[in-house]
């Protein structure tokens, strides 16, 4: 994926004093130029809508960035853009972007759940999580349990794998859909305006930036000092466990104020970029990565757990995919002690 280039208006990891709206429409500039090289991949590999294929993995990751960054932007600087154009384009590179991301999310989802099953099928019932940062260690699966295990595990994965192979053939005839329709030609068009106009209000090229960039952070800072970091990482959560194999499939209730700090830190890190430069903080990169890996074993535990309710499954498959519930759900608490450990390491900078 190619690098972003900044323009030389925008302010470098040595600048000092204010950021004013300039850097802020050389970054969009910037991230727009960006769609626009990954859309032109795209098309140059032959995935032009209508083909039966979606953009090359480097090309929709390089599309799902610029959108997300973009989209980003908008939502800290809105004051400094027109606000029409800025309420309009928010919620189309939202649905760029998750459309784009949902055939690669089910393709990686399949995989972790087949590689635990694997492992957990293996030497071990219950998860291995000191490997995970926690310090707690597996314990061996008395025979009969292992045996359950073994016996469901083949059917567990055959399950899941039709499952999410049926849901990822479903994200990927969305997103040729999408690529080909005129919602997203016009998306398109609008960052092509974008990579050489950016709509800023008559203020906004001498407002400094920095209170904005400093209002996000504080969302950030007061959302995860929201979270219960002194449990986090807890070898044994009963609660998560019991909601995520009840009837209820509605998302954990657990895990909503931990994807939102997610959301909140991916925005302090665009704000950052804004008014640095692409200068990545090592704390806020590993606060992410767990925080990533804390949404991908949400999501995986609760496809297990969905596939636990399928109709008529056979009991061994029904504990296989019960102890694979519980396998993802620690997970969900080794990395929610992993973000606890790089949170508190010293405090956020934006300047």
């Amino acid at each position: 994926m190619a690098q972003q280039h900044l323009e030389p208006t925008e302010p470098g990891p040595g600048h000092v004093g204010p950021v004013t709206g300039e850097a802020l429409a050389g970054y969009l500039r910037a991230q727009a130029t960006e769609f626009l090289r990954a859309l032109r991949l795209h098309r140059e590999s032959g995935a032009v809508a209508g083909n039966g294929a979606v953009p090359p993995v480097d090309a929709a990751r390089a599309l799902r960035r610029s959108a997300r960054r973009i989209s980003g932007s908008l939502h800290t600087f809105r004051p400094l853009l027109e606000a029409d154009w800025s309420e309009r384009m928010r919620p189309e590179l939202a649905w760029v972007s998750g459309t784009l991301a949902s055939e690669h999310a089910c393709e990686a989802r399949l995989e972790r759940l087949l590689l635990a099953l694997h492992r957990l099928s293996g030497a071990t019932v219950f998860p291995a999580q000191g490997a995970a940062g926690t310090g707690a260690t597996a314990q061996p699966a008395p025979s009969a349990d292992r045996g359950n295990l073994t016996v469901g595990a083949a059917k567990a994965g055959a399950l899941l794998d039709r499952q999410l192979t049926l849901a990822r053939t479903r994200a990927h005839s969305t997103a040729l859909q999408a690529l080909g329709s005129s919602r997203f030609h016009a998306v398109a068009d609008n960052i092509a305006v974008l990579a050489s106009e950016v709509p800023l209000t008559p203020a906004a090229p001498s407002t400094d930036l920095r209170p904005l960039a400093q209002a996000a952070k504080d969302r950030l800072k007061d959302a995860a000092a929201a979270l219960p970091l002194i449990t986090a990482g807890h070898p044994y959560n009963a609660e998560a466990l019991v909601h995520g194999l009840s009837p209820d499939p509605a998302p954990h209730p657990q895990d909503a104020p931990w994807h939102q700090v997610r959301l909140l830190l991916r925005l302090h890190r665009y704000a950052r970029e804004v008014l640095r430069g692409d200068l990545p903080e090592v704390r806020l990169l590993a606060a992410g990565e767990a925080l990533d890996r804390h949404r991908d074993a949400s999501e995986a535990a609760a496809a297990a757990a969905q596939a636990a309710r399928t109709p008529r499954i056979a009991p061994a498959t029904a504990y296989a995919l019960g102890v694979l519930h519980a396998d993802q759900r620690h997970e969900v608490e080794a990395a929610r002690f992993a973000f606890q450990r790089s949170w508190q390491m010293e405090p956020v900078s934006t300047s």
